[in-house]
Order: structure tokens, then C-alpha cells, then sequence
């Protein structure tokens, strides 16, 4: 998995509680050790800002702000600077979308899907967030029309082998009608050769005769082909009408858009969106308010809380500093408060923070649900639009092909005359010559006419086998296609399932190893369970996976039994959550494109089993970058790299 371990340089200026640092990271585990309000979250939320993080913490006093990481010989810049009372950002980051580095590398204290467990989050949806499943799905959509479009060219072709067949035998047939009229109008020219030879005085009456049989067989010939013209015509005419009228059934079957409706959509749409703007602007002011006063609570310098602090009361000043109602000129409003209603407050202000989430999120789902209707609308309209089209179309070719029956019948009615004129006139000279040779003749012509039309008939047939054979060679290479896209199909439909799968076994692969080799006592097993159940999609129920968090119990006696996972220890629910960030890491292959881990307060973990963390994490990333306390360092290897002064 692991690719050649990343060397990597950090010039920090004017992030969280840092004026100024350089600091080199050696490959594998680099450990921040240090009391609290000494920079190591600063320095780790700098290497986010870097890395393409949207964490607006540019140092309280300062206006201008900048993260410099080189990992290898690369350099990425980014900047922040005071505009306006908001935190912008610019330069050159590390990530383009840093959504999966925030979900999966960054594990600090407010990591989602480090706190997924402790919140009872949706784990699927933390999990699959990442994956655009929305992509997939047209990508499918896509593929099954064409696969549709490919299957009705087979059953299409199918039906040709039938055809092919008929028309085959019924070229056999022409082909036996052709010769036997090739041999009777042979042994006709023969005999009126023969007769030829002695009446020499019908020879003029023949010739006069001929002329207009000719002339016969050329009208014949013309009115058999403007039949058979208006009968492909009426054919095409038929088949365009039920066209129409089943088009035309489609566009009635199909509901009407509510234009009220489609309105409100729009008009909430907007209100939505709206107020998500105001919630991102609310949380990030807040963002900035908590940040400035965690600094000041955590990283602070003690010398400002010391010149804060009243110290008219006698006694250890450290035991000041533990005092729970130490007073102190608040850095805020300039009031004399507690320490103790500053952390209040801060913590109520947290609160407020996660109650803008919440609500954000809510309307961030209830904007997909509108999203999704407009989207169905939508595609409603373009069906509607679709048919319409077509409609026009079709009836545009009606009236051309009515135009031209009424051509083609005209033109019939004139060769109709024309043949009724020359029958009687062939009629009229036969009748004065009284000749056997005018018959003979008459029966020639008539063998003629019908010796053409037998061959053009079986030209019409070939050309008709020739467009069905090239068809059914067409087949191989259809049903290859289809296959193709059965398997694209196959693959893309699995592809989701495939990540749900991978992402519950590295987590229950590694919830067990480390459960066993940090040897809680009476927890058996924790996992995660996959099933499927029917949630509401918009106006329609959908079946879909989630993911189930079971924890196993082993009691005194040694019986084991099934618990609630709000019954895990603070320390079991860190640990689980940094299983769960390490399964989404691992799943996503987020070492792939970024090359750290980052750890931040571990402290509901012990130092021994924070060290056999450690030493477990380390094989998933080039730079495991953590902070620790010092009691809780000195009990890892003396081999990582460590990192005292920021």
C-alpha cells in the first residue's frame, strides 16, 4: 500500500496561536509532545490550512497570515488575510477538494467521522460521502438505454432470419417463372420467325403493330410502377399514422408539470439556499469567536492570564491558577469575571455552533429533496417536449406523403388512359389484320413485359437480401457491445456495494486487532453490521444499505452479551472512532493523495495504550503526525521522531 515514505518542511506565520515557526518532519510517526497552550493544534491545523483546508484560523492579532509545506521538493503556499471582519484564503494548496483529507487524514478533536460513533452519526453517509453516487447512477441510466437500444436491434435482426427465409424461397419461385417465360417467349419468337417467311404481306401490318405493342408494354410498365409506388406510399402513410396515434397516446399518459407547484419549488429552493447563507456566515463568525477564545482558554500566553488574574487574595499563585472561581478581566467586554463563566460561555457558544450545523443540515437535505423533484419535473417536461417534437415531425411526413399519393394518383389516372388508348388500338389492328402473326406478336410482347417485370421483381428481392445478410453480420458485433455494457453495468451497480463492503471489513479487521492488542477487558467485539432497509427518497420509498454499530459485552461470569454503544467509556469511543477514520482512509485510499495522518487529543486514552495506537497507526501512512501531552510521549518508542518546541 505504502508508497516511499514523504520528507516534509512546515515555515508557519500567523496561524491559531503561532507568530512564527519552522519545523522539519522526519518519515513514519513525528510526535508534537508539550503541555497545553504550547501550539501543537495551531501547528497541525496550519498543516490543514496548507493542505487545502477551509479552517479560517489566522492568529487573532494579526491581519495577514501564511502555511509554507514542502513534501519532498514540491512547495504548496497558502495565505490568509483579514478582509471585511471575514478570513480569506488564497495560494497555491496542497488538494484541490480537500473534503477527503477533512473526513479521513485530519483527525482532530472536531473530526466527523472521528466523533461519528459519539454522536450516533449516519456512519454510511460519512463513509460513501466522498464516492458520487449521483454520477453512477446517470452513468447507468446511460448505459441501459443503450443496452435497450442494442436488444431491440437484435429482436429486430431476429426477425430478419425469418425473412430472409421467405424471401429466398420466393426468389426460387421468380427464378422458375423467369425461365419458363424466357423459354416461351423463345419458342413464340421462333415461331413467328417461321411465319415470318411467308407473309411477307403482313410484314408492314406486323411492324405497325409492333410499334404500338411497344408502346403498350412501355405505358404497362410505367402504370405497374406508379401502382406499386402508391402502394409503398400507403404502406408508409399506415405505418407513420400509428406512429402518430401511439405517440400521441404516450402524450396523454403523461401528467401535467404544476406550474404552482414547479413555482413553489423554485421560490423555497431560493429561501433555502438563502438561509444556508446565512447559517455558513453565522458558523463561521462563531468558528472565529470559539477558535480566539479556545486559544485564549488553551494555548494562551501565561503571562496575560496572569496579568488578568486578581491576585488580591493570598496564597500559592499555582493554586490560583487551579482555582475554578479565579477572577480575571475578561479579554472580550473588559468585565471582571470568573474563569470558570468564560468556559461557559465558550461551551454555550460551542452549543449554538453545533445547533447551526444541525440546521444546516436539515435544510441541506431538505434542499436535495426539492432538487430532486424539480429534477423529476423537469424530466417530465422533456419527455413532453420530446413526444411533441417528434409529433411535428410526423406530421409534416404525413402531408409529404399525402402529397404524393395525390401525385402518384394523378399520374396512374393518365397512364390508365394511355394504356385503355393503345389496348385499343392494338385491339383495332388486330381486328383488321385478322393475322395469326399479329397474335404471335401480341403473345411475344405480352412474354416480354412479363419477363421484366419478373426480373425487376427479383432485383427488388436481392436487394432486399442483401440488406438483411448485411444485418445479420451486424450480429456478432451487436451481441459483443451488449455483453460489453452488461459488464460495465454489472460492475457499476456493484461498485458502491463493493465500497460498503470494503470500508465494514477494514473496520471490523481492524476494531478486532485493536481490541486485542489494547486488551479492554470485558468488550468482546465491536462491528459493524450491513443491512438494507426502505427510506424515503422525496415522494417515493427507495431501498438502501446502512451501517449498524454492535458492541459485545463479556460480563463477570464470562457470559458474553450484546450492549448499546452509549454504554462505551469515553476512551472506547475515541479509540472507536479512530478505527472508523482509519477504515474511510484505508476504503478511499486517501494515502494516495495525501501522505499524513494527524492525531490531536488522545487524552481519554492512557499512555500505554496511546503507544500501542501509535505504534498500530503507523503502518497506514507515511507521516503520522501527533500531539501528546509529555506523560503520555514518554511512554512511546524513543525511535519516532519528537517535536517539543513549535
Amino acid at each position: 500500500m505504502q508508497k516511499e515514505r514523504t520528507r516534509v518542511n512546515v515555515e508557519v506565520e500567523n496561524i491559531g496561536g503561532i507568530d512564527e515557526t519552522h519545523v522539519d518532519l522526519s518519515p513514519g510517526v513525528t510526535v508534537l509532545s508539550g503541555r497545553n497552550a504550547t501550539n501543537r493544534t495551531s501547528f497541525l491545523q496550519a498543516i490543514l490550512v496548507a493542505l487545502g483546508g477551509n479552517e479560517t484560523v489566522l492568529k487573532g492579532d494579526a491581519d495577514e497570515g501564511s502555511v509554507e509545506l514542502t513534501v519532498d521538493d514540491k512547495t504548496y503556499t497558502r495565505t490568509l488575510k483579514r478582509k471585511n471582519g471575514r478570513v480569506v484564503t488564497g495560494g497555491d494548496p496542497y488538494l484541490s477538494d480537500p473534503e477527503i483529507m477533512d473526513l479521513f487524514a485530519a483527525l482532530l478533536e472536531d473530526n466527523e467521522a472521528r466523533r461519528a460513533v459519539e454522536q450516533g452519526a449516519d456512519l454510511r453517509e460519512i463513509i460513501m460521502r466522498p464516492v458520487d453516487t449521483d454520477e453512477i447512477q446517470r452513468r447507468i441510466d446511460q448505459l441501459l438505454d443503450e443496452k435497450k437500444r442494442i436488444t431491440e436491434e437484435l429482436e429486430e435482426i431476429d426477425s430478419l432470419a425469418d425473412k430472409q427465409t421467405k424471401l429466398e424461397s420466393e426468389r426460387q419461385q421468380i427464378d422458375s417463372r423467369i425461365e419458363e417465360t424466357q423459354e416461351q417467349l423463345t419458342a413464340k419468337r421462333e415461331e413467328i420467325e417461321a411465319a415470318d417467311g411467308s407473309v411477307e404481306e403482313t410484314r408492314k401490318e406486323t411492324e405497325e403493330l409492333e410499334e404500338y405493342m411497344s408502346d403498350l408494354q412501355s405505358a404497362r410498365s410505367r402504370l405497374e410502377d406508379v401502382r406499386h409506388n402508391i402502394e409503398i406510399e400507403r404502406e408508409s402513410l399506415a405505418s407513420l399514422r400509428e406512429d402518430k396515434a401511439d405517440l400521441e397516446d404516450d402524450l396523454d399518459s403523461l401528467p401535467e408539470a404544476p406550474e404552482s407547484e414547479i413555482n413553489e419549488i423554485n421560490a423555497r429552493l431560493q429561501r433555502l439556499r438563502g438561509r444556508m447563507e446565512e447559517l455558513d456566515s453565522t458558523i463561521s463568525e462563531l468558528q472565529n469567536v470559539v477558535s480566539f477564545n479556545e486559544e485564549m482558554l488553551e494555548d494562551g500566553d501565561n503571562d496575560i492570564i496572569d496579568a488578568l488574574t486578581e491576585n488580591s487574595d493570598s496564597g500559592d499563585v499555582t493554586d490560583k491558577l487551579l482555582d475554578d472561581q479565579q477572577s480575571v478581566t475578561c479579554w472580550t467586554c473588559g468585565s471582571n469575571v470568573q474563569m470558570a463563566e468564560i468556559e461557559e460561555t465558550v461551551n454555550q457558544l460551542r452549543s449554538l455552533r453545533q445547533a447551526k450545523f444541525e440546521e444546516r443540515n436539515e435544510i441541506d437535505a431538505e434542499i436535495d429533496d426539492l432538487k430532486a423533484k424539480q429534477q423529476e419535473y423537469r424530466n417530465e417536461q422533456q419527455r413532453r417536449e420530446e413526444i411533441t417534437q417528434k409529433l411535428d415531425q410526423i406530421a409534416e411526413e404525413i402531408d409529404n406523403r399525402e402529397d404524393s399519393i395525390e401525385r402518384l394518383t394523378e399520374d396512374r389516372e393518365e397512364y390508365e388512359a394511355e394504356v385503355t388508348d393503345l389496348e385499343e388500338t392494338v385491339e383495332a389492328l388486330q381486328d383488321e389484320t385478322e393475322s395469326k402473326i399479329l397474335g404471335r406478336h401480341k403473345e411475344a410482347n405480352q412474354l416480354e413485359f412479363e419477363l421484366e417485370q419478373y426480373q425487376s421483381e427479383r432485383d427488388q428481392v436481392d436487394e432486399r437480401l442483401e440488406e438483411i445478410e448485411a444485418r445479420l453480420d451486424s450480429r456478432e458485433e451487436l451481441e459483443a457491445e451488449r455483453a460489453h455494457i452488461k459488464e460495465k453495468l454489472a460492475d457499476l451497480r456493484t461498485h458502491v456495494e463493493r465500497i460498503e463492503e470494503r470500508a465494514i471489513e477494514e473496520f471490523n479487521t481492524h476494531m478486532d486487532n485493536v481490541l486485542n492488542v489494547l486488551e479492554y477487558g470485558n468488550i468482546e467485539r465491536i462491528w459493524i453490521e450491513r443491512k438494507e432497509q426502505k427510506v424515503r427518497e422525496g415522494r417515493r420509498k427507495v431501498q438502501k444499505s446502512v451501517f449498524d454499530l454492535h458492541l459485545v459485552r463479556t460480563s463477570e461470569s464470562g457470559a458474553t452479551y450484546e450492549d448499546t454503544v452509549d454504554h462505551l467509556s469515553e476512551s472506547e469511543r475515541e479509540v472507536t472512532g479512530l478505527v472508523f477514520s482509519l477504515a474511510g482512509y484505508l476504503t478511499h485510499e486517501v494515502y494516495e493523495e495525501v501522505p499524513f495522518i494527524m492525531l490531536d487529543s488522545l487524552e481519554a486514552i492512557d499512555s500505554d495504550r496511546i503507544a500501542t495506537l501509535i505504534e498500530y497507526l503507523e503502518n497506514y501512512a507515511d507521516n503520522l503526525i501527533v500531539a501528546l501531552l509529555p506523560e503520555d510521549a514518554a511512554a512511546l518508542s524513543e525511535d519516532y521522531h519528537y517535536v517539543e518546541a513549535v
